[in-house]
């Protein structure tokens, strides 16, 4: 039996070591790469003085500070309702609504 080769195990040996240590060769002291991470979009400022009658998501979201996305869930729900306008259905938003949900009321 001693004309048996001893097996090779694909990760490391039958001694515990484990795949990352068979696999890693590279310099512990070296630094990893540094993670890319996403910079957040910058909030849009809208002045409240001089909003148009029809809003778009993004003034809506901007003066709501909530996310685009949450403005389209609320028009599902109806708890802020949009008026689609042009052949794509773009959504627009009216002011005196948005004015309400921030608990303002506007003076004419």
């Amino acid at each position: 039996m001693s004309d048996l080769p001893t097996p090779q195990f694909p990760y490391g040996s039958s001694t515990g070591e484990t795949a990352r240590d068979a696999r890693d060769t590279r310099n512990e002291s070296a630094n990893p790469a540094p993670v890319k991470r996403k910079t957040p979009r910058p909030v849009e400022k809208v002045d409240l003085n001089n909003l148009p009658d029809l809003l778009t998501i993004s003034e809506v979201s901007g003066l709501l500070r909530v996310s685009p996305l949450t403005i389209k869930r609320w028009g599902k729900r109806g708890k802020l309702p949009a008026i689609r306008i042009n052949s794509r259905g773009d959504r627009r938003y009216k002011k005196q609504a948005v004015l309400w949900m921030l608990g303002m009321t506007e003076n004419e």
